[in-house]
């Protein structure tokens, strides 16, 4: 099980991240292409044109500051590199994830480096022959001990990705409302829903939430049915020793339903995109957000944001299940490469790891972004302490456990989306819902097995 790994490298992230805190306070496509495996492994000659795609998701405009270091790298390859031109191609990232890469690997002429997502997508595309093997290059130049994980890389003991940055799901939460009504944060969930109800009585928003996206409504259903049915119930779900209709999965879906039905969740949601969640949190009229550790970007521009300095990040309350203490983490994000490229693009692919994968960047990725990073730091000093916050929650959970999507097949995830803005509409309830996906969880898991 991949758990076990996510959890004993969250440890270890987290405590180095703890320690280091502490002491800082004290050929394009028209190109004939062949298969790498086919060919010798030595450059292209000096001052043959290599033309790469790049495939990126620093679209929006909270990420302008990543955009600009995937640029200075970029700059940085094609120096180092003669006659290197590297296209930058900016997709948004579920756009990306679920439509176009999606389309091109059917097709079989996906970019030559591109944004991945690991588990599910990146064994499919492995099975379809589309993803180079990076475990010779990452040993090549020594990377192979640098990373906490490539886990969710690796398909049958060789890996295709390497992660950009690691990810923590948490509750976000306004510390000066908390404080300005006497409240403390919820450690449970009878607390949390005191907390919302009291907030509703004063008319500020119990939760921020933009449920038009609808990915973004499963972030916080997932680490609720994680807390009441453990964090082993995805590999449950998909061997069969589990089912969505089991009393401790139900239940989770039926306390969601009561922030539902009780108008604890921002008015309107079905109807706002995600930015609008973050908008309503950021203006300070919310108390709780459910978010990941990227979310920390706006909260934290003094532009954007009008709670810089109150914002603070915790687990999710405890909900009594053998869940309890488990949080949404991991390293899932990373760069794939083509398995259909050139020699001399072979080459360019190896120094644009170079250039992207060493302390500076993930120093730099870390301190001027938030992002966690995937790569095992000398230095972590100065950074924010909303970010030393977030690291020192996920060091100190009882465990990690990986996004759901991250696993489950492709018609259960989008039948949940689905089904859960439905039930936000107030159009299914939680037990006829769960029997849905039940359903097409054992025709996923069938089909499956007929094509092992």
């Amino acid at each position: 099980m991949r758990k076990g790994t996510l959890i004993s490298v969250a440890v270890l992230m987290g405590a180095t991240f703890i320690v280091s805190a502490c002491s800082s306070l004290s050929l394009n496509k028209d190109q004939n292409h062949r298969n790498v495996d086919e060919t010798p492994n030595h450059p292209a000659a000096k001052g043959d044109p290599i033309l790469l795609t790049l495939r990126h998701t620093q679209v929006k405009d909270t990420q302008k500051k990543r955009l600009a270091m995937l640029q200075e790298v970029v700059k940085a390859t094609e120096s180092k590199v003669p006659g290197l031109s590297i296209t930058l191609d900016g997709v948004e990232d579920k756009v990306n994830r679920f439509e176009k890469l999606r389309a091109e690997m059917a097709a079989g002429n996906p970019p030559e480096i591109f944004d991945l997502f690991g588990g599910t997508d990146t064994k499919d595309y492995v099975k379809a022959n589309r993803l180079l093997d990076l475990t010779p290059i990452l040993n090549d130049l020594g990377l192979m001990d640098k990373f906490y994980s490539f886990e969710e890389f690796t398909v049958d003991g060789k890996i295709y990705g390497i992660p950009m940055a690691g990810y923590v799901e948490g509750l976000y939460y306004n510390k000066k409302i908390l404080a300005d009504h006497q409240m403390k944060r919820p450690q449970t969930w009878d607390e949390l829903l005191a907390a919302a109800a009291k907030l509703k009585a004063l008319k500020i928003t119990p939760f921020a939430l933009a449920a038009k996206d609808s990915w973004v409504i499963n972030m916080m259903s997932n680490t609720m049915w994680v807390r009441t049915a453990g964090p082993d119930s995805i590999e449950g779900f998909l061997d069969g020793s589990k089912r969505w209709t089991d009393q401790n999965v139900v239940d989770a879906f039926e306390k969601y339903n009561t922030l539902v039905k009780k108008g604890y969740f921002q008015e309107g949601s079905l109807a706002l995109s995600y930015a609008e969640q973050q908008n309503k949190f950021s203006s300070g009229e919310a108390a709780f957000m459910f978010d990941g550790s990227w979310a920390n970007t706006p909260l934290l521009d003094p532009e954007k944001s009008a709670i810089v300095k109150d914002v603070g990040f915790m687990s999710f309350p405890a909900m009594g299940g053998p869940g309890d203490g488990y949080i949404n983490g991991g390293w899932s994000n990373a760069y794939g490469f083509s398995k259909k490229v050139t020699p001399g693009q072979l080459a360019a692919i190896k120094e644009f790891i170079k250039q992207m994968y060493n302390e500076s960047m993930q120093k730099r990725q870390l301190v001027e972004e938030g992002m966690p990073p995937a790569m095992k730091l000398q230095d972590t000093s100065n950074v924010n302490p909303l970010i030393t916050e977030i690291l020192t929650v996920f060091a100190s959970s009882k465990g990690a456990f990986p996004a759901f999507d991250s696993h489950i097949q492709t018609k259960v995830r989008e039948k949940l989306e689905r089904g859960m803005q439905e039930l936000i509409g107030g159009r299914i309830d939680p037990v006829s819902l769960m029997a849905d996906i039940q359903k097409q969880q054992e025709a996923s898991n069938k089909e499956e097995t007929h094509t092992k």
